[in-house]
């Protein structure tokens, strides 16, 4: 096995997912140059390489070693686990990271007229998807016979052309299907961004590249939506201002050097501090109130 001293990860070229990948990567203290076709970035900071390519490629060229890891949404990446399976019986790829963007789901949907009550109703059907394996797990599971018509793209309107009664097709905010007289009936698979790799470990430099990788990654995730809270308030006032402090705080007290009887407080707070809970804490004796973000955080 060639061994290598790189690691190299597969991003989505364009759509909704290459721009939030290649910036989490940035906030993961990582700088590229990108080659002159702009289908190659050169890490220049860290032995870690782009390769910007088509979501739907990404989990062959892991599963081929083009590639160490890759950014794809999770509807991508169980679809080529399952061709992977009934083709092989096995499959090379996992799942390391949910990334906690792109958010959307695999749904099943119906005419707009219809009442749907179960999967009971989808028997003997044609439904129309660009994600056969799951929906014929999903299927399977609930025991229903019905057809699937396989179709690479414009799978919304496939009932419009007779091809098919039913659609299972990727939602997000629900615009496209009602626009084709269409409903989300039910969600076979709620899928976001993730990062994924093969399942057996490099044995060369990559492992430890990844590690470093996983640990900036999992610092930058952390605290997406953590806050800094900074007051300053009097000794006297403080047991009020702490029972006003948002649920899962973590205050630490300073001593303010010249006057006694004020303390400076920070806090850090798990989630977006809102208005209402300021003012509360203005209430209770804060003041000099500000609510800052967390770029990273290492423990």
């Amino acid at each position: 096995m060639k061994t290598r001293d790189r690691l190299r990860i597969a991003v989505q070229k364009s759509g909704r997912l290459s721009e939030p990948s290649q910036n989490l990567l940035a906030q993961c203290g990582l700088s590229f140059r990108q080659s002159r076709d702009k289908l190659f970035c050169f890490g220049e900071n860290q032995p870690i390489d782009l390769l910007l390519v088509r979501d739907d490629d990404i989990p062959g060229l892991i599963d081929e070693g083009v590639c160490d890891l890759g950014f794809l949404g999770r509807n991508v990446l169980e679809e080529a686990r399952l061709e992977q399976l009934a083709a092989k019986g096995a499959s090379g790829l996992e799942e390391i990271r949910a990334l906690g963007f792109g958010g959307c789901r695999l749904s099943i949907a119906v005419p707009q007229e219809e009442d749907y009550s179960d999967a009971a109703q989808l028997a003997g059907r044609r439904i129309a998807t660009s994600y056969p394996q799951l929906l014929a797990k999903f299927l399977s599971g609930r025991g229903v016979a019905a057809g699937v018509v396989t179709l690479s793209g414009s799978v919304e309107i496939a009932p419009r052309l007779g091809t098919a009664d039913l659609i299972c097709d990727l939602v997000s905010s629900g615009a496209t299907l009602v626009a084709n007289q269409l409903k989300e009936a039910e969600v076979i698979l709620r899928s976001e961004a993730v990062l994924a790799c093969a399942t057996t470990a490099f044995g060369d430099e990559r492992d430890d590249i990844l590690a470093m990788l996983m640990r900036r990654l999992d610092g930058v995730l952390a605290v997406r939506e953590t806050r800094m809270l900074m007051l300053r308030t009097s000794r006297s006032a403080w047991p009020a201002v702490r029972d006003a402090l948002p649920l899962g705080s973590l205050p630490t007290l300073t001593g303010i050097e010249g006057e006694a009887a004020d303390i400076a407080v920070q806090a850090i707070v798990p989630r977006p501090v809102g208005w209402p809970e300021l003012e509360a804490m203005s209430r209770a004796g804060a003041r000099n109130l500000m609510v800052l973000p967390v770029e990273r955080m290492l423990a």
